[in-house]
């Protein structure tokens, strides 16, 4: 329900009058209208070229520097040319052109800068300069649970930041549904706990604990976790009691550092806390209401990472004095929805906003791309909280997210039954006739595979697959869906197999090994994502060769480079192809335009392979960018209010 209203919210923004296009410079649209087609279309224009450096403004808290307020208002911001520079930068140019200033809404690093971490390709693993004590505070993390991005990137990003040499614990709810499970059975009881004080009363939390691949991994005990169904909810919905559930995790991370010695010593005051979502969102609060007035975490900080601004955490405004918080925090959690979206004459719209609170007290602001930390920032994608999030946007950085290059690589997958590289591609045309073959259809190695992997709902473009793929089954094509979610396109799914017994297969829910299968054996990846944060298939797609064509939103614009022909001397460059506007003609623009190219231009399609093949998902690259964020916000003052 919380995102649904939040949802609607966007139906009564309005645009801003700063989104002009500028005629100088080759536009992508960039479509966040994905809730109105009343709502204009926004468009990025790519500024800086070659290895040109970005001067960063972070650090400068009074925002703009050099023009006075009547030239910021007559700016217009543009996104930067995504290269190897790590955080999107923007370009200000006045309306008559004739000035020319760089700043940026979103912090940017210099390639001098990124240089000194000392990342690369094959290099050696880089330790950090500087080293911190971190904990990271999530709902779920991979293996121990996990229902999307949130999970892989808090079991992956924590275990590279300790091989940098951080000292690093990850805090989540130990999730039980009876007995427990096989991947949290090594942790082990500590015999210590800790006493919450929330909705109306106290509760005691008890502390499970395993040390694996350098990382403390803490897990909060307390019956409100011992159910059956997925960290959130069940086959009925989300939990009723998530609110409850989740402020009991935020209270408890608190107390994790102080009280739990882990190796003999416990982390101390001196913290960096990665708060992830809302679920963690009362982490930052509670730093700045409930422990630094009492002198305790004076020289911590904290830092939100928002994976996907539509969940906020949103309760009615009565609940507030169920949270623990003093009551002249409530300002920071107040939220009010228009008129039109109450429920009734008498509905004063109040309400209490987790997310928001913890995007007004961090430290820092962090999303997972590029792309993201700028969407967000737009009334179109930024879910009623755009204004706030300009009104930080000097703390507010995109982080592209990594992936687990052990467990995702082609040369020595155990999911897939022939390995490749590279250097020798053999394998996966051998991939590509043994998941024709398990799935029933003609093994053909001469037709082009397209597949979807992902939720069956509206975010991730279905309904634009369903009214294409008549039109798509005109060609002469294979399609492989694996997906699960709304019924009524499992059906779908379904039906349409029926209809094209030789051409299409849907595998209704989720399987790792055929996941991984279906990725190796694919030519083309289609992602029509209609907000896509930063999104993993098509980084998993490239490293495997497989090739993107997705909606050009979010994560999905900063990572795919769209193909380009006639560049390089005619050798081309690009890894994939982008699409917009979200329209099924498009779509289907590009997804002819692989075909075309898979068919008739087999050099340039092994050219797009290469590309996507030797480019750097690592984690470690993204490490390096956390680290940099790690050392700004130390070098600012903790939040005070």
């Amino acid at each position: 329900m919380e995102a649904l209203q939040i949802s609607q919210a966007l139906f009564a923004s309005n645009p801003s009058k700063d989104s002009k296009l500028s005629k100088t410079h080759q536009t992508r649209r960039a479509d966040l209208c994905f809730f109105s087609s009343s709502l204009w279309d926004r468009r990025f224009e790519h500024g800086f070229s070659g290895a040109r450096s970005v001067k960063r403004w972070a650090r400068q808290q009074s925002g703009f520097s050099g023009p006075d307020e009547e030239k910021k208002n007559d700016c217009k911001a543009v996104l930067a040319k995504e290269r190897e520079v790590p955080f999107v930068g923007y370009r200000l140019e006045s309306q008559d052109g004739k000035e020319e200033i760089e700043s940026c809404s979103l912090d940017t690093i210099s390639d001098e800068e990124l240089e000194t971490k000392n990342v690369g390709v094959g290099e050696e693993k880089a330790k950090a300069k500087v080293t911190y004590n971190i904990v990271v505070v999530t709902a779920e993390a991979s293996p121990y649970s996990k229902t999307g991005g949130l999970g892989d990137v808090c079991g992956s990003l924590p275990i590279t930041l300790a091989d940098r040499g951080h000292r690093v614990m990850v805090v989540s709810p130990r999730y039980l549904t009876g007995n427990p499970s096989e991947k949290i059975r090594n942790a082990v009881d500590t015999q210590c706990s800790a006493k919450v004080s929330c909705f109306g009363g106290t509760q005691e939390v008890t502390f499970y604990h395993e040390y694996r691949a350098g990382v403390d991994w803490v897990f909060v005990d307390h019956p409100s976790y011992q159910r059956s169904g997925n960290p959130y909810g069940d086959s009925v919905g989300a939990y009723d009691d998530n609110q409850f559930r989740f402020t009991l995790l935020c209270h408890a991370a608190c107390e994790v550092p102080l009280v739990l010695p882990l190796g003999g010593v416990t982390y101390g005051e001196k913290c960096l806390f990665l708060a992830n979502d809302w679920h963690a969102g009362l982490v930052p609060v509670l730093l700045a209401a409930k422990y630094r007035p009492h002198g305790v975490y004076k020289d911590a900080r904290s830092i939100v990472v928002i994976h996907n601004l539509a969940h906020q955490g949103v309760e009615a405004a009565a609940t507030y004095q169920n949270l623990g918080l003093p009551s002249e925090w409530y300002g920071a959690l107040e939220w009010v929805f228009p008129t039109w979206a109450r429920t009734h004459a008498l509905d004063t719209g109040e309400a209490v906003n987790i997310l928001k609170s913890a995007i007004v007290t961090a430290d820092r602001i962090l999303t997972v791309s590029q792309g993201y930390s700028w969407e967000i920032t737009t009334s179109e994608g930024g879910y009623g909280l755009h204004d706030l999030l300009r009104s930080r946007k000097n703390v507010l950085n995109g982080i592209t997210n990594g992936i687990d290059v052990a467990e995702w690589n082609p040369a020595s997958d155990k999911h897939i039954p022939f390995h490749y590289s590279i250097e020798d591609l053999s394998g996966k045309v051998k991939c590509k006739e043994t998941l024709q073959k398990e799935l029933g259809l003609p093994i053909r190695p001469d037709v082009p595979i397209i597949g979807f992997i992902g939720r069956l709902d509206y975010q991730k473009g279905i309904d634009m697959i369903q009214a294409a793929t008549p039109e798509i089954m005109q060609h002469d094509v294979q399609f492989i869906m694996l997906g699960s979610g709304d019924p009524q396109m499992e059906d779908w799914m379904r039906a349409t197999e029926s209809s094209y017994r030789d051409k299409f297969r849907g595998w209704v829910g989720f399987n790792v090994p055929i996941s991984h299968r279906i990725t190796a054996g694919c030519d083309i990846l289609l992602m029509p994502s209609r907000f896509e944060p930063c999104g993993l298939n098509q980084l998993y797609a490239m490293r495997y060769g497989t090739i993107p064509v997705v909606h050009c939103t979010g994560g999905l614009r900063d990572t795919v480079v769209n193909f380009n022909p006639y560049a390089e001397g005619g050798k081309g460059e690009g890894t994939g192809w982008t699409f917009s506007p979200l329209t099924k003609e498009s779509m289907l623009s590009a997804l002819r335009l692989a075909i075309g190219t898979y068919r008739e231009h087999k050099s340039s399609w092994e050219g797009l392979m290469k590309r996507g093949m030797e480019r750097d998902y690592s984690w470690e690259h993204a490490a390096a960018q956390y680290e940099l964020i790690f050392e700004w916000v130390f070098v600012d003052p903790s939040y005070v209010r």
